[in-house]
């Protein structure tokens, strides 16, 4: 299974935030910090505020925070609102599989994909930024001194 790039980048900003907790983060440093394009970061980073992960303060001084109680979120529950109701493979796509009506390869497809989902359930968005991986998120966005 492979995560869309918008699950991957707002997965990779949490772990900055959870990281950074007393930072306000602007878009052009997690664009910078996580490599990805600021414009398609300002989205990501509009999800998670809508999700009630991210807290976001406007103006000059201005920017993005782990949301209080947001270090608890289960990395499963957040996957599986990101990635929606997408399955594994898309057996009624623009050419519909001949074999739909009696294929057990969809099931056992979703099944998996649970499985997947599910192992990812305990972990949460604190666990992902703790030590040791803490210490290269702090270096992320800062310029050398």
């Amino acid at each position: 299974m492979r995560l869309n790039r918008s699950t991957d980048i707002g997965l990779r900003v949490l772990m900055l935030a959870a990281a950074r907790p007393d930072d306000l983060l602007t878009i052009d440093v997690l664009a910078d910090s996580v490599a990805v394009p600021r414009n398609h970061l300002a989205k990501v980073v509009q999800r998670l505020q809508h999700l009630g992960l991210l807290d976001t303060v406007r103006g000059r001084n201005g920017g993005v925070r782990l949301a209080a109680g947001a270090a608890g979120a289960s990395i499963g529950g957040l996957v599986r609102e990101l990635e929606g109701d997408t399955e594994v493979v898309d057996c009624g796509g623009e050419t519909p599989c001949p074999l739909n009506a009696g294929c057990r390869l969809r099931g056992a497809l979703r099944v998996a994909q649970e499985a997947f989902y599910a192992s990812l359930d305990p972990i949460t968005i604190g666990d992902l930024a703790a030590p040791p991986v803490r210490q290269v998120l702090l270096t992320l966005g800062r310029s050398p001194q």
